[in-house]
């Protein structure tokens, strides 16, 4: 062949039209992997270089999805939950498989801040981390739905539409707790989060784990209770307040990890003995839990999966494709420590 390469000609090599061409040089999941494999091949033999940014204009793509993260109350100065720099670590492996570049940044408290993103095509997509107060949040999942953004957040429903969501099946996770407390003859339980709709994912673990309990004759007392956001201080703050009114427990489920791990220093700390006296739970299975004095007993969230599964369904959502609604629920795995033996 005399000249240049060009997409045509894989196209005539290929048996495929240049679109499919273009779709399979981009990585576009509207392409199975077959026939990407063909073109890629034939592209190689005809020794073809992609011209990433003719190709991005053309499209009006920049192969890059945005990872956008709430600031959140942290013990150090990161404002990042620990919980998601190691989904982000499994999101930049992703994208990276992907052929993505990625894009990450705190969340603006603008009116306009997706369009920074999708709309000025600096991202194709937008993986949303954390949303704080889910009742003040839900106007944002409304800005980015009028204006036809593509995009997946972690944990919310949003309007209704499931394959705009991955999530852990946090009501099983709560359940998983609960029959682990009445498998150790521990039902005089307390719980510290927030079960209110402020917070669907804590109030979900919250349903699960109350539902179980009633399922044995148990219930938790209101008493026994106490909001805390997910921050060690928090928990800790939480189940000092319980302590200070004399309440009396022999279990304790912590919405998340950072929960348990600040309730357990103070229980700790008014002389009480995990697990003897109290057996405790987290949520999340952050690595610190296991080096937590008891080791912290927890539900995991695999992390690695859901970052492939986030990136996986924003990936089809921007293709126009159908979303596996199966690939959007993550299961939940009690691990036993020290801290509930």
């Amino acid at each position: 062949m005399k000249g240049k390469a060009t997409s045509f000609d894989i196209a005539h090599y290929a048996g495929v039209s240049q679109s499919t061409v273009s779709r399979a040089l981009r990585g576009s999941p509207l392409v199975n992997e077959e026939t990407r494999r063909k073109v890629v091949e034939v592209a190689r033999k005809l020794n073809y270089k992609v011209d990433k940014n003719a190709s991005n204009l053309r499209a009006q793509q920049s192969s890059t999805l945005a990872v956008l993260l709430f600031e959140d109350p942290t013990s150090d100065e990161s404002q990042i939950n620990p919980f998601f720099l190691s989904m982000l670590g499994s999101i930049t492996r992703a994208c990276a498989k992907e052929g993505y570049d990625l894009l990450v940044s705190f969340q603006s408290s603008s009116n306009d801040w997706h369009a920074d993103y999708a709309e000025s095509h600096r991202a194709d997509g937008i993986i949303l981390l954390g949303y704080g107060d889910y009742i003040d949040y839900q106007a944002k999942f409304a800005r980015l739905l009028d204006t036809n953004t593509k995009f997946v957040c972690w944990g919310a429903n949003v309007d209704g539409r499931p394959e705009l969501t991955v999530s852990c099946d946090n009501q099983y996770g709560g359940r998983l707790v609960a029959e682990h407390f009445i498998e150790l003859g521990r039902t005089d339980c307390a719980f510290i989060g927030d079960a209110s709709h402020h917070s669907p994912e804590f109030s979900a673990r919250f349903k699960g784990f109350e539902q179980r309990l009633q399922d044995n004759g148990k219930h938790v007392s209101e008493r026994k209770m106490a909001t805390a956001i997910s921050t060690e201080e928090s928990g800790y703050q939480a189940t000092k307040s319980l302590l200070a009114n004399n309440i009396t427990f022999n279990a304790l489920f912590g919405a998340s990890d950072l929960i348990a791990i600040g309730a357990i220093r103070a229980l700790q700390e008014a002389g009480l003995r995990v697990p003897h006296d109290v057996s405790v739970v987290g949520f999340d299975d952050l690595a610190v839990a296991r080096f937590c004095t008891p080791p912290l007993s927890t539900v995991q969230q695999n992390t690695t999966l859901a970052g492939q599964m986030l990136v996986a369904n924003l990936l089809s959502l921007i293709g126009e494709q159908e979303v596996d609604l199966a690939n959007s629920i993550l299961p939940p795995q009690l691990i036993v420590r020290q801290s509930s033996r």
